[in-house]
């Protein structure tokens, strides 16, 4: 599990990006990805998936 601040989420268009704590990567994430509902700011835990752009985050939970 990866560690990161949920940088952007749009509930309405259900997706946004998640910040990595440890390499300052930026992940996309979906609404499909969440376990828990994440707002902007939200400290939160999460595996990585190969997308079609790029790794998503995806099991996505608050801490």
């Amino acid at each position: 599990m990866n560690n990161g601040i949920v940088k952007f989420f749009d509930e309405v268009k259900g997706f946004g990006f998640i910040k990595d704590t440890d390499t300052s990567k930026e992940y996309f994430v979906h609404s499909s990805g969440l376990i828990d509902h994440i707002r902007d700011g939200d400290e939160v835990v999460f595996d990585l998936q190969e997308g079609r752009k790029g790794m998503n985050a995806v099991n996505v939970k608050r801490r």
